[in-house]
């Protein structure tokens, strides 16, 4: 089954965020729990972790981007 992964409200506050880095390529199995992506807010760099198992079929953003908080970035195929 394929699942969205959104770029996640941090802070009541946050808006957007910029995906600094992809710490996992297309094809690869991610586990929940291990870090998928990196984004900036107000100079901040965080580490987005799966919130499920599977392999991460397609990133929707490049490394750069600037996204709206609840956009989807990736897609994860789950079991």
């Amino acid at each position: 089954m394929e699942k969205q992964i959104k770029m996640p409200k941090l802070r009541p506050e946050m808006e957007s965020g910029v995906v600094c880095a992809w710490l996992k390529e297309e094809g690869q199995q991610v586990l929940a729990g291990e870090p998928l992506y990196e984004i900036e807010t107000d100079k901040v760099v965080s580490q987005i972790e799966a919130t499920e198992s599977g392999v991460l079929k397609k990133q929707l953003i490049e490394e750069g981007d600037t996204v709206d908080v609840e956009t989807p970035v990736a897609i994860l195929e789950t079991e």
